[in-house]
Protein backbone atom coordinates (compact mmCIF):
# COMPACT_ATOMS: atom_id res chain seq x y z
CA UNK A 1 0.00 0.00 0.00
CA UNK A 2 2.87 2.79 0.72
CA UNK A 3 6.69 2.51 0.69
CA UNK A 4 9.11 0.66 3.26
CA UNK A 5 9.08 3.89 5.36
CA UNK A 6 5.49 4.27 5.59
CA UNK A 7 5.16 0.30 6.60
CA UNK A 8 8.32 0.31 9.17
CA UNK A 9 7.27 3.79 10.74
CA UNK A 10 3.38 2.56 11.13
CA UNK A 11 4.53 -0.98 12.47
CA UNK A 12 7.05 1.17 14.87
CA UNK A 13 4.27 3.37 16.16
CA UNK A 14 1.80 0.18 16.69
CA UNK A 15 4.56 -2.03 18.23
CA UNK A 16 5.77 0.45 21.10
CA UNK A 17 2.70 0.57 21.91
CA UNK A 18 1.35 -2.78 23.10
CA UNK A 19 -0.86 -2.38 26.06
CA UNK A 20 -2.36 0.47 24.27
CA UNK A 21 -3.67 -1.66 21.72
CA UNK A 22 -4.05 -4.65 24.04
CA UNK A 23 -6.65 -2.20 25.94
CA UNK A 24 -8.32 -1.59 22.40
CA UNK A 25 -8.47 -5.07 21.55
CA UNK A 26 -10.31 -6.23 24.39
CA UNK A 27 -12.66 -2.82 24.39
CA UNK A 28 -13.34 -3.56 20.60
CA UNK A 29 -14.25 -7.33 21.19
CA UNK A 30 -16.96 -5.69 23.60
CA UNK A 31 -18.15 -3.11 21.20
CA UNK A 32 -18.68 -6.29 18.80
CA UNK A 33 -20.94 -8.32 21.04
CA UNK A 34 -23.90 -7.19 19.21
CA UNK A 35 -22.36 -8.34 15.99
CA UNK A 36 -22.42 -11.63 17.71
CA UNK A 37 -25.44 -12.33 19.01
CA UNK A 38 -27.80 -10.42 16.65
CA UNK A 39 -28.77 -12.88 14.00
CA UNK A 40 -28.75 -15.88 17.02
CA UNK A 41 -31.27 -13.67 19.23
CA UNK A 42 -33.43 -12.34 16.38
CA UNK A 43 -33.35 -16.30 15.32
CA UNK A 44 -34.02 -17.15 18.30
CA UNK A 45 -37.17 -14.35 18.78
CA UNK A 46 -38.70 -15.13 15.49
CA UNK A 47 -38.97 -19.44 15.93
CA UNK A 48 -39.02 -19.82 19.48
CA UNK A 49 -41.36 -16.82 20.19
CA UNK A 50 -43.33 -15.09 17.60
CA UNK A 51 -44.00 -18.32 15.29
CA UNK A 52 -44.50 -20.47 18.12
CA UNK A 53 -47.40 -17.99 19.56
CA UNK A 54 -45.12 -16.99 22.37
CA UNK A 55 -44.94 -13.16 22.36
CA UNK A 56 -43.53 -12.61 25.52
CA UNK A 57 -40.70 -15.01 24.77
CA UNK A 58 -39.99 -13.45 21.68
CA UNK A 59 -39.90 -10.05 23.65
CA UNK A 60 -37.56 -11.55 25.67
CA UNK A 61 -34.86 -12.89 23.30
CA UNK A 62 -35.37 -8.95 21.56
CA UNK A 63 -34.76 -7.80 25.22
CA UNK A 64 -31.34 -10.04 25.12
CA UNK A 65 -30.39 -8.19 21.94
CA UNK A 66 -31.03 -4.98 23.51
CA UNK A 67 -28.94 -5.69 26.18
CA UNK A 68 -26.26 -6.52 24.08
CA UNK A 69 -26.32 -3.24 22.15
CA UNK A 70 -26.11 -1.47 25.43
CA UNK A 71 -23.15 -3.32 26.98
CA UNK A 72 -21.51 -2.51 23.43
CA UNK A 73 -22.41 1.09 23.32
CA UNK A 74 -20.82 1.59 26.84
CA UNK A 75 -17.64 -0.06 25.23
CA UNK A 76 -17.65 2.36 22.22
CA UNK A 77 -16.60 5.17 24.38
CA UNK A 78 -13.43 2.95 25.65
CA UNK A 79 -12.61 2.61 22.36
CA UNK A 80 -12.36 5.96 21.55
CA UNK A 81 -10.10 6.27 24.53
CA UNK A 82 -7.74 3.51 23.74
CA UNK A 83 -7.52 4.85 20.17
CA UNK A 84 -6.40 8.07 21.67
CA UNK A 85 -3.71 6.61 23.87
CA UNK A 86 -2.49 5.19 20.67
CA UNK A 87 -2.43 7.87 17.75
CA UNK A 88 -1.58 11.46 20.03
CA UNK A 89 1.93 9.76 20.59
CA UNK A 90 2.28 9.25 17.50
CA UNK A 91 1.27 12.61 16.21
CA UNK A 92 3.73 14.32 18.84
CA UNK A 93 6.22 11.96 17.79
CA UNK A 94 5.81 13.52 13.69
CA UNK A 95 5.58 17.44 15.25
CA UNK A 96 8.99 16.67 17.18
CA UNK A 97 10.39 14.99 13.84
CA UNK A 98 9.35 18.10 11.58
CA UNK A 99 10.39 20.38 14.12
CA UNK A 100 13.86 18.78 14.90
CA UNK A 101 14.50 18.51 11.02
CA UNK A 102 13.76 22.50 10.51
CA UNK A 103 15.87 23.49 12.84
CA UNK A 104 18.82 20.96 12.02
CA UNK A 105 18.18 22.19 8.04
CA UNK A 106 18.22 25.84 9.37
CA UNK A 107 21.20 26.02 11.62
CA UNK A 108 23.64 23.48 9.95
CA UNK A 109 25.96 24.88 7.57
CA UNK A 110 24.51 26.31 3.93
CA UNK A 111 21.52 25.59 5.43
CA UNK A 112 18.35 28.17 5.52
CA UNK A 113 15.01 28.50 7.18
CA UNK A 114 12.14 26.48 5.40
CA UNK A 115 8.73 27.84 5.34
CA UNK A 116 7.06 25.05 4.07
CA UNK A 117 8.21 23.97 7.95
CA UNK A 118 4.97 25.38 8.93
CA UNK A 119 2.90 23.65 6.60
CA UNK A 120 4.04 20.18 7.45
CA UNK A 121 3.83 21.20 11.17
CA UNK A 122 0.13 22.42 11.20
CA UNK A 123 -1.35 20.44 8.24
CA UNK A 124 0.19 17.71 6.98
CA UNK A 125 1.12 16.34 10.74
CA UNK A 126 -2.86 16.49 11.10
CA UNK A 127 -3.81 14.92 8.29
CA UNK A 128 -1.81 12.18 9.37
CA UNK A 129 -2.59 11.77 12.99
CA UNK A 130 -6.31 12.31 11.74
CA UNK A 131 -5.67 9.27 8.93
CA UNK A 132 -3.89 6.99 11.26
CA UNK A 133 -6.77 6.95 13.81
CA UNK A 134 -9.62 6.83 11.29
CA UNK A 135 -7.57 3.52 9.52
CA UNK A 136 -6.89 2.39 12.96
CA UNK A 137 -10.97 2.88 13.97
CA UNK A 138 -11.84 1.18 10.38
CA UNK A 139 -9.61 -1.85 10.55
CA UNK A 140 -9.79 -3.33 13.93
CA UNK A 141 -13.84 -2.38 13.19
CA UNK A 142 -13.80 -4.75 10.20
CA UNK A 143 -11.91 -7.21 11.90
CA UNK A 144 -13.63 -7.46 15.65
CA UNK A 145 -17.03 -6.83 13.90
CA UNK A 146 -16.39 -9.09 10.77
CA UNK A 147 -15.24 -11.58 12.80
CA UNK A 148 -17.94 -11.42 15.50
CA UNK A 149 -20.97 -11.97 12.41
CA UNK A 150 -18.90 -14.84 10.84
CA UNK A 151 -18.69 -16.50 14.34
CA UNK A 152 -22.01 -16.14 14.91
CA UNK A 153 -23.21 -17.49 11.51
CA UNK A 154 -21.02 -20.14 11.55
CA UNK A 155 -23.04 -20.88 14.68
CA UNK A 156 -26.38 -20.75 13.42
CA UNK A 157 -26.42 -22.37 9.95
CA UNK A 158 -23.02 -23.48 8.97
CA UNK A 159 -23.56 -23.82 5.32
CA UNK A 160 -25.09 -20.12 4.97
CA UNK A 161 -21.41 -18.80 6.31
CA UNK A 162 -19.47 -20.77 3.98
CA UNK A 163 -22.14 -19.12 1.04
CA UNK A 164 -21.37 -15.61 2.45
CA UNK A 165 -17.77 -15.67 3.16
CA UNK A 166 -16.66 -16.63 -0.20
CA UNK A 167 -18.05 -13.45 -2.34
CA UNK A 168 -16.85 -11.65 1.41
CA UNK A 169 -13.28 -12.80 0.25
CA UNK A 170 -13.33 -11.65 -3.34
CA UNK A 171 -14.28 -8.54 -2.44
CA UNK A 172 -11.41 -8.09 0.15
CA UNK A 173 -9.12 -9.68 -3.06
CA UNK A 174 -9.88 -7.28 -5.59
CA UNK A 175 -9.69 -4.00 -3.42
CA UNK A 176 -6.38 -5.20 -2.27
CA UNK A 177 -4.91 -5.50 -5.73
CA UNK A 178 -6.35 -2.14 -6.17
CA UNK A 179 -4.83 -0.69 -3.57
CA UNK A 180 -1.07 -0.23 -4.67
CA UNK A 181 -2.46 1.42 -8.23
CA UNK A 182 -5.07 3.71 -6.32
CA UNK A 183 -1.74 5.19 -3.82
CA UNK A 184 0.36 5.70 -7.02
CA UNK A 185 -2.74 7.70 -8.37
CA UNK A 186 -3.46 9.46 -5.06
CA UNK A 187 0.57 10.44 -5.14
CA UNK A 188 0.06 11.83 -8.50
CA UNK A 189 -2.62 14.40 -7.56
CA UNK A 190 -1.28 15.22 -4.93
CA UNK A 191 2.35 16.57 -6.96
CA UNK A 192 0.11 18.01 -9.39
CA UNK A 193 -2.06 19.94 -7.10
CA UNK A 194 1.39 20.97 -5.44
CA UNK A 195 3.07 21.94 -8.74
CA UNK A 196 0.05 23.52 -9.68
CA UNK A 197 0.44 25.94 -6.79
CA UNK A 198 3.89 26.27 -6.73
CA UNK A 199 3.37 27.65 -10.82
CA UNK A 200 0.38 29.69 -9.49
CA UNK A 201 2.36 31.18 -6.82
CA UNK A 202 5.26 31.82 -9.04
CA UNK A 203 3.43 33.49 -11.64
CA UNK A 204 1.44 35.84 -8.99
CA UNK A 205 4.99 36.66 -7.28
CA UNK A 206 6.71 37.75 -10.21
CA UNK A 207 3.53 39.38 -12.45
CA UNK A 208 5.68 42.46 -12.59
CA UNK A 209 8.46 40.80 -13.92
CA UNK A 210 6.26 38.65 -16.25
CA UNK A 211 4.74 41.47 -17.47
CA UNK A 212 7.51 43.75 -18.33
CA UNK A 213 8.71 40.66 -20.18
CA UNK A 214 5.87 40.29 -22.15
CA UNK A 215 5.13 36.78 -21.07
CA UNK A 216 1.90 37.14 -20.10
CA UNK A 217 0.77 34.03 -23.09
CA UNK A 218 3.95 31.40 -22.13
CA UNK A 219 3.22 31.93 -18.32
CA UNK A 220 -0.59 31.85 -18.65
CA UNK A 221 -0.15 28.58 -20.30
CA UNK A 222 2.47 27.23 -18.33
CA UNK A 223 -0.23 27.33 -15.65
CA UNK A 224 -2.69 26.26 -17.72
CA UNK A 225 -0.53 23.03 -18.15
CA UNK A 226 -0.42 22.20 -14.39
CA UNK A 227 -4.11 22.96 -14.22
CA UNK A 228 -5.08 20.25 -16.79
CA UNK A 229 -2.43 17.92 -15.14
CA UNK A 230 -4.09 18.21 -12.05
CA UNK A 231 -7.53 17.63 -13.63
CA UNK A 232 -6.17 14.43 -15.15
CA UNK A 233 -4.64 12.86 -12.54
CA UNK A 234 -8.22 14.28 -10.24
CA UNK A 235 -10.26 12.10 -12.94
CA UNK A 236 -7.71 9.21 -12.84
CA UNK A 237 -8.52 9.01 -9.03
CA UNK A 238 -12.18 9.45 -9.17
CA UNK A 239 -11.62 6.45 -11.86
CA UNK A 240 -10.26 4.14 -9.17
CA UNK A 241 -13.35 4.80 -7.36
CA UNK A 242 -14.87 2.28 -9.48
CA UNK A 243 -13.25 -0.70 -8.34
CA UNK A 244 -13.80 -0.07 -4.72
CA UNK A 245 -17.47 -0.07 -5.45
CA UNK A 246 -17.34 -3.38 -7.50
CA UNK A 247 -15.08 -4.44 -4.17
CA UNK A 248 -18.46 -3.95 -1.91
CA UNK A 249 -21.27 -4.73 -4.64
CA UNK A 250 -18.87 -8.56 -4.59
CA UNK A 251 -18.36 -8.35 -1.02
CA UNK A 252 -21.38 -6.49 1.04
CA UNK A 253 -24.45 -6.88 -1.63
CA UNK A 254 -23.37 -10.47 -3.46
CA UNK A 255 -24.13 -12.59 -0.15
CA UNK A 256 -27.29 -10.61 -0.13
CA UNK A 257 -28.35 -11.88 -3.19
CA UNK A 258 -26.74 -15.33 -2.63
CA UNK A 259 -29.30 -15.58 0.67
CA UNK A 260 -32.29 -14.06 -0.64
CA UNK A 261 -32.28 -16.36 -4.02
CA UNK A 262 -31.28 -19.38 -1.88
CA UNK A 263 -33.85 -19.07 0.89
CA UNK A 264 -36.78 -21.35 -0.18
CA UNK A 265 -33.64 -23.86 -0.95
CA UNK A 266 -32.42 -23.49 2.71
CA UNK A 267 -36.02 -23.54 4.39
CA UNK A 268 -37.08 -27.04 2.11
CA UNK A 269 -33.37 -28.23 3.54
CA UNK A 270 -34.50 -27.19 7.02
CA UNK A 271 -33.59 -24.24 7.90
CA UNK A 272 -35.80 -22.28 9.80
CA UNK A 273 -37.05 -18.88 9.02
CA UNK A 274 -35.86 -17.42 11.83
CA UNK A 275 -32.66 -18.87 11.09
CA UNK A 276 -32.48 -17.18 7.86
CA UNK A 277 -33.93 -13.82 9.48
CA UNK A 278 -30.89 -14.09 11.53
CA UNK A 279 -28.59 -14.60 8.89
CA UNK A 280 -29.62 -11.91 7.17
CA UNK A 281 -29.39 -10.29 9.71
CA UNK A 282 -25.43 -11.03 10.45
CA UNK A 283 -24.92 -9.81 6.82
CA UNK A 284 -26.52 -6.57 6.41
CA UNK A 285 -26.04 -5.44 10.26
CA UNK A 286 -21.76 -6.69 10.75
CA UNK A 287 -20.66 -8.09 7.31
CA UNK A 288 -21.81 -5.27 5.09
CA UNK A 289 -21.13 -2.26 7.46
CA UNK A 290 -17.92 -3.89 8.07
CA UNK A 291 -16.76 -3.88 4.92
CA UNK A 292 -18.13 -0.95 3.47
CA UNK A 293 -16.46 1.08 6.79
CA UNK A 294 -13.21 -0.67 5.58
CA UNK A 295 -12.82 -0.35 2.00
CA UNK A 296 -14.11 3.17 2.52
CA UNK A 297 -11.54 3.90 5.26
CA UNK A 298 -8.31 2.43 3.35
CA UNK A 299 -9.18 3.80 0.53
CA UNK A 300 -9.72 7.36 1.06
CA UNK A 301 -7.98 7.85 4.45
CA UNK A 302 -5.21 5.19 3.83
CA UNK A 303 -4.68 7.01 0.42
CA UNK A 304 -3.92 10.21 1.96
CA UNK A 305 -2.30 8.68 5.47
CA UNK A 306 0.25 6.40 2.78
CA UNK A 307 0.95 9.61 1.01
CA UNK A 308 1.55 12.34 3.76
CA UNK A 309 3.42 10.73 5.69
CA UNK A 310 5.63 9.97 3.20
CA UNK A 311 6.03 13.20 2.21
CA UNK A 312 7.02 14.33 5.87
CA UNK A 313 9.41 11.45 6.18
CA UNK A 314 11.46 12.32 3.15
CA UNK A 315 11.39 15.92 4.37
CA UNK A 316 11.85 15.32 7.45
CA UNK A 317 15.15 12.76 8.66
CA UNK A 318 14.86 10.75 11.67
CA UNK A 319 17.08 12.67 14.63
CA UNK A 320 20.42 11.76 14.44
CA UNK A 321 20.53 11.48 10.94
CA UNK A 322 22.56 13.57 8.85
CA UNK A 323 21.04 15.21 5.88
CA UNK A 324 23.04 16.26 3.13
CA UNK A 325 24.92 19.44 2.98
CA UNK A 326 24.05 22.14 0.64
CA UNK A 327 27.17 23.22 -0.83
CA UNK A 328 27.93 27.15 -0.84
CA UNK A 329 27.73 29.27 -4.02
CA UNK A 330 31.32 30.71 -4.35
CA UNK A 331 31.08 33.74 -6.32
CA UNK A 332 33.18 33.35 -9.62
CA UNK A 333 35.59 35.91 -10.25
CA UNK A 334 34.62 38.34 -13.00
CA UNK A 335 35.30 37.14 -16.41
CA UNK A 336 35.49 39.02 -19.95
CA UNK A 337 32.33 39.41 -22.00
CA UNK A 338 32.52 36.53 -25.01
CA UNK A 339 34.20 37.87 -27.93
CA UNK A 340 32.85 39.13 -30.69
CA UNK A 341 30.88 42.00 -31.35
CA UNK A 342 28.04 43.44 -29.33
CA UNK A 343 24.82 42.62 -29.87
CA UNK A 344 23.65 46.86 -30.43
CA UNK A 345 25.65 49.06 -32.43
CA UNK A 346 27.21 52.13 -30.70
CA UNK A 347 25.07 55.45 -30.76
CA UNK A 348 25.20 57.31 -34.11
CA UNK A 349 25.00 60.97 -33.79
CA UNK A 350 21.21 61.93 -34.08
CA UNK A 351 20.37 58.61 -32.98
CA UNK A 352 17.44 58.89 -29.75
CA UNK A 353 18.57 58.56 -26.27
CA UNK A 354 18.03 55.09 -24.51
CA UNK A 355 15.56 56.91 -22.06
CA UNK A 356 13.94 60.33 -22.23
CA UNK A 357 11.89 60.97 -19.66
CA UNK A 358 9.79 64.52 -20.26
CA UNK A 359 8.32 66.40 -17.34
CA UNK A 360 7.33 63.11 -15.84
CA UNK A 361 4.81 63.32 -12.37
CA UNK A 362 3.40 60.17 -10.77
CA UNK A 363 1.44 60.08 -7.27
CA UNK A 364 -0.45 56.86 -6.04
CA UNK A 365 -3.57 57.99 -5.13
CA UNK A 366 -5.23 62.10 -6.75
CA UNK A 367 -4.86 63.55 -3.34
CA UNK A 368 -1.40 62.12 -2.97
CA UNK A 369 1.77 63.88 -2.53
CA UNK A 370 3.92 63.38 -6.17
CA UNK A 371 6.70 61.05 -5.38
CA UNK A 372 7.71 62.56 -8.95
CA UNK A 373 6.93 66.12 -10.30
CA UNK A 374 7.90 67.17 -13.44
CA UNK A 375 11.21 65.00 -13.92
CA UNK A 376 12.96 65.35 -16.75
CA UNK A 377 16.13 62.86 -17.61
CA UNK A 378 17.48 61.58 -20.47
CA UNK A 379 19.88 58.43 -20.45
CA UNK A 380 22.08 58.14 -23.53
CA UNK A 381 22.69 54.65 -25.23
CA UNK A 382 25.52 52.91 -23.62
CA UNK A 383 25.08 54.69 -20.40
CA UNK A 384 25.56 53.23 -17.09
CA UNK A 385 23.03 55.41 -14.36
CA UNK A 386 22.73 54.41 -10.91
CA UNK A 387 19.96 55.96 -8.83
CA UNK A 388 20.48 56.51 -5.46
CA UNK A 389 17.93 58.09 -2.83
CA UNK A 390 16.56 57.79 0.56
CA UNK A 391 13.78 54.71 1.37
CA UNK A 392 10.24 55.98 -0.24
CA UNK A 393 11.92 58.26 -2.33
CA UNK A 394 10.97 57.50 -5.87
CA UNK A 395 13.54 55.07 -7.31
CA UNK A 396 11.46 51.70 -7.85
CA UNK A 397 8.66 54.19 -9.13
CA UNK A 398 10.97 55.74 -11.53
CA UNK A 399 12.32 51.73 -12.72
CA UNK A 400 8.27 51.11 -13.09
CA UNK A 401 7.67 54.09 -15.10
CA UNK A 402 10.62 53.66 -17.42
CA UNK A 403 9.62 49.43 -17.94
CA UNK A 404 6.53 50.91 -18.77
CA UNK A 405 4.46 48.88 -15.87
CA UNK A 406 3.22 52.34 -14.06
CA UNK A 407 1.13 55.08 -16.11
CA UNK A 408 2.77 58.52 -15.50
CA UNK A 409 -0.12 61.10 -14.31
CA UNK A 410 2.08 63.87 -16.71
CA UNK A 411 4.41 63.46 -18.85
CA UNK A 412 5.91 60.97 -21.37
CA UNK A 413 8.61 58.18 -21.41
CA UNK A 414 10.50 57.39 -24.62
CA UNK A 415 12.88 54.40 -24.59
CA UNK A 416 15.05 54.26 -27.80
CA UNK A 417 12.65 57.03 -29.15
CA UNK A 418 9.73 54.70 -28.60
CA UNK A 419 6.83 56.19 -26.78
CA UNK A 420 5.76 53.83 -24.07
CA UNK A 421 2.46 54.72 -23.66
CA UNK A 422 0.53 52.62 -25.84
CA UNK A 423 3.46 49.91 -26.88
CA UNK A 424 2.49 46.57 -26.50
CA UNK A 425 3.93 44.70 -23.82
CA UNK A 426 5.73 42.28 -26.48
CA UNK A 427 7.17 44.94 -28.40
CA UNK A 428 8.15 47.01 -25.15
CA UNK A 429 10.10 43.67 -23.79
CA UNK A 430 12.24 43.74 -27.31
CA UNK A 431 13.40 47.35 -25.94
CA UNK A 432 14.11 46.86 -22.28
CA UNK A 433 14.01 43.96 -19.64
CA UNK A 434 13.56 44.66 -15.85
CA UNK A 435 15.31 42.57 -12.83
CA UNK A 436 12.92 43.46 -9.72
CA UNK A 437 13.93 43.01 -6.71
CA UNK A 438 12.02 39.27 -6.20
CA UNK A 439 12.51 37.81 -8.87
CA UNK A 440 10.28 35.45 -11.08
CA UNK A 441 11.79 31.62 -11.63
CA UNK A 442 9.48 29.16 -12.70
CA UNK A 443 9.08 25.75 -12.70
CA UNK A 444 10.83 23.66 -15.10
CA UNK A 445 14.42 22.87 -16.02
CA UNK A 446 17.80 25.52 -15.20
CA UNK A 447 17.93 25.94 -18.62
CA UNK A 448 14.79 26.54 -19.60
CA UNK A 449 14.91 29.50 -16.68
CA UNK A 450 17.80 31.11 -17.96
CA UNK A 451 17.07 31.08 -21.92
CA UNK A 452 12.97 32.50 -20.43
CA UNK A 453 13.96 35.75 -22.68
CA UNK A 454 16.18 34.20 -25.41
CA UNK A 455 14.40 30.52 -26.12
CA UNK A 456 17.18 30.31 -28.95
CA UNK A 457 20.20 30.53 -27.30
CA UNK A 458 22.69 27.55 -27.47
CA UNK A 459 24.08 25.73 -24.87
CA UNK A 460 27.46 27.79 -24.95
CA UNK A 461 26.12 31.53 -24.89
CA UNK A 462 24.43 30.20 -21.67
CA UNK A 463 27.35 28.65 -20.33
CA UNK A 464 29.49 31.50 -21.43
CA UNK A 465 26.78 34.13 -19.92
CA UNK A 466 26.60 31.82 -16.42
CA UNK A 467 30.29 32.10 -16.44
CA UNK A 468 30.16 35.94 -17.19
CA UNK A 469 28.13 36.83 -13.87
CA UNK A 470 29.50 34.36 -11.69
CA UNK A 471 26.86 31.91 -11.87
CA UNK A 472 28.81 28.70 -11.86
CA UNK A 473 28.51 27.64 -9.10
CA UNK A 474 25.18 27.98 -8.71
CA UNK A 475 24.01 25.68 -11.95
CA UNK A 476 26.70 23.27 -10.97
CA UNK A 477 24.86 22.81 -7.62
CA UNK A 478 21.38 22.35 -9.25
CA UNK A 479 22.59 20.00 -11.56
CA UNK A 480 23.30 21.73 -14.84
CA UNK A 481 21.32 22.53 -17.58
CA UNK A 482 18.86 20.26 -17.58
CA UNK A 483 18.09 19.54 -14.27
CA UNK A 484 14.49 20.07 -12.95
CA UNK A 485 14.28 23.02 -11.29
CA UNK A 486 11.85 24.08 -7.94
CA UNK A 487 11.57 27.72 -7.45
CA UNK A 488 10.90 26.93 -4.00
CA UNK A 489 13.84 25.32 -2.82
CA UNK A 490 16.11 28.48 -3.92
CA UNK A 491 16.97 31.24 -1.75
CA UNK A 492 16.03 34.88 -2.67
CA UNK A 493 19.51 35.59 -3.88
CA UNK A 494 19.58 32.52 -6.09
CA UNK A 495 16.50 33.37 -7.45
CA UNK A 496 18.06 37.24 -8.06
CA UNK A 497 21.31 35.36 -9.83
CA UNK A 498 18.74 33.81 -11.68
CA UNK A 499 17.30 36.22 -12.88
CA UNK A 500 20.32 38.17 -13.90
CA UNK A 501 21.54 35.78 -16.33
CA UNK A 502 18.31 35.32 -18.17
CA UNK A 503 18.04 39.17 -18.57
CA UNK A 504 21.88 39.02 -19.52
CA UNK A 505 21.10 36.46 -22.35
CA UNK A 506 18.27 39.05 -23.43
CA UNK A 507 18.04 40.76 -26.50
CA UNK A 508 16.93 43.91 -25.48
CA UNK A 509 19.65 46.50 -25.71
CA UNK A 510 18.30 48.44 -22.01
CA UNK A 511 18.43 46.79 -18.83
CA UNK A 512 17.03 48.20 -15.67
CA UNK A 513 17.99 45.93 -12.34
CA UNK A 514 15.92 47.20 -9.43
CA UNK A 515 17.58 46.68 -6.25
CA UNK A 516 18.16 42.95 -8.18
CA UNK A 517 21.67 42.14 -6.38
CA UNK A 518 19.78 43.27 -3.08
CA UNK A 519 20.44 39.59 -1.76
CA UNK A 520 24.28 38.99 -3.72
CA UNK A 521 27.00 39.58 -1.17
CA UNK A 522 28.86 42.03 -2.26
CA UNK A 523 31.40 40.50 -4.59
CA UNK A 524 29.08 38.51 -6.46
CA UNK A 525 27.02 41.98 -6.84
CA UNK A 526 30.33 44.05 -8.75
CA UNK A 527 30.67 40.96 -10.55
CA UNK A 528 27.16 40.94 -12.19
CA UNK A 529 27.09 44.39 -12.48
CA UNK A 530 30.71 44.86 -14.33
CA UNK A 531 28.89 42.06 -16.54
CA UNK A 532 26.32 44.02 -17.43
CA UNK A 533 28.05 47.19 -17.95
CA UNK A 534 30.69 45.64 -20.48
CA UNK A 535 27.06 43.51 -22.00
CA UNK A 536 26.82 46.43 -24.52
CA UNK A 537 23.53 48.73 -24.79
CA UNK A 538 22.31 50.70 -21.36
CA UNK A 539 22.20 50.30 -17.69
CA UNK A 540 20.19 51.56 -15.14
CA UNK A 541 20.72 50.29 -11.56
CA UNK A 542 18.44 51.60 -8.58
CA UNK A 543 21.20 51.28 -5.95
CA UNK A 544 21.43 48.98 -2.99
CA UNK A 545 24.77 49.29 -1.87
CA UNK A 546 26.86 52.86 -2.30
CA UNK A 547 29.32 50.84 -4.11
CA UNK A 548 26.94 50.74 -7.23
CA UNK A 549 27.33 54.56 -7.46
CA UNK A 550 30.59 54.14 -7.60
CA UNK A 551 30.83 51.53 -10.03
CA UNK A 552 28.73 53.88 -12.65
CA UNK A 553 29.05 56.51 -14.92
CA UNK A 554 26.32 58.73 -14.01
CA UNK A 555 24.50 58.92 -10.38
CA UNK A 556 20.80 60.32 -10.19
CA UNK A 557 20.51 60.93 -6.56
CA UNK A 558 16.61 62.14 -5.24
CA UNK A 559 17.98 64.66 -3.27
CA UNK A 560 14.62 66.50 -1.84
CA UNK A 561 12.75 67.67 -4.56
CA UNK A 562 15.54 68.66 -6.66
CA UNK A 563 16.78 65.43 -8.45
CA UNK A 564 20.31 65.67 -8.85
CA UNK A 565 22.49 64.18 -11.87
CA UNK A 566 26.34 63.44 -11.49
CA UNK A 567 29.25 61.97 -11.21
CA UNK A 568 30.04 60.48 -7.71
CA UNK A 569 32.61 62.80 -7.32
CA UNK A 570 30.35 65.57 -8.62
CA UNK A 571 27.77 64.70 -6.29
CA UNK A 572 29.81 64.60 -3.19
CA UNK A 573 30.36 68.28 -3.40
CA UNK A 574 26.55 69.06 -4.44
CA UNK A 575 24.40 67.16 -2.67
CA UNK A 576 23.90 66.63 1.27
CA UNK A 577 21.85 63.92 0.60
CA UNK A 578 23.97 62.16 -1.21
CA UNK A 579 26.84 62.51 1.01
CA UNK A 580 24.74 61.61 3.79
CA UNK A 581 24.14 58.43 1.90
CA UNK A 582 27.99 57.83 1.64
CA UNK A 583 28.54 58.21 5.00
CA UNK A 584 25.53 56.19 6.23
CA UNK A 585 24.88 53.59 4.10
CA UNK A 586 26.40 50.11 5.14
CA UNK A 587 28.60 48.77 2.70
CA UNK A 588 32.04 46.84 2.47
CA UNK A 589 34.77 48.88 0.78
CA UNK A 590 33.90 49.33 -2.38
CA UNK A 591 36.78 47.64 -5.20
CA UNK A 592 38.57 49.75 -7.05
CA UNK A 593 37.00 52.08 -9.38
CA UNK A 594 37.23 50.42 -13.47
CA UNK A 595 35.35 52.84 -15.95
CA UNK A 596 32.68 51.27 -16.93
CA UNK A 597 30.59 52.38 -19.92
CA UNK A 598 31.02 54.92 -22.12
CA UNK A 599 33.22 57.53 -21.35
Amino acid sequence: MSGPGVRRTTWAALRTRRRALARLAVWSAVEALPALLGGVLVARAVDQGFLAGQFGTGLAWLAGLAAAVLVGAAATGQVYRSLGAVVEPFRDELAARVVQGALRDATRAGGRADSATVARLTHQVEVVRDTFGGLLLVVRGFLFTAGAALLGLLALAPPVAGAVAAPLVVGLAVFGASLPAMVAYQRAQVTAGERLGRSAASALAGHRDVVACGAQERVVSDVARRVGAQADAERTLARMAALRSLSLGVGGWLPVVVLVLAAPWLVRQGLSAGAVLGALVYVTTGLQPALHAVVQGVGGGGLRYAVTLGRILRTSPPPGATPPSRPAAVPTPPVAAPAGPAPWAAAAVGDPPAVALRGLTFRYGPHARPVLADLTLTVATGDHLAVVGPSGAGKSTLAALVAGLASPESGTVHLAGVPVDGTPPEALARLRVLVPQEAYVRTGSVGDNLRYLHPDADDATVHAAVRTLGAGALVARLGGLDAELDPAALSAGERQLVAAVRAYLAPAPLVVLDEATCHLDPTLEATVEHAFANRGGTLVVIAHRISSATRARRVLVFDGDRPLVGTHDDLLTRSPTYRELVGHWADVAPPDRVPLGRS
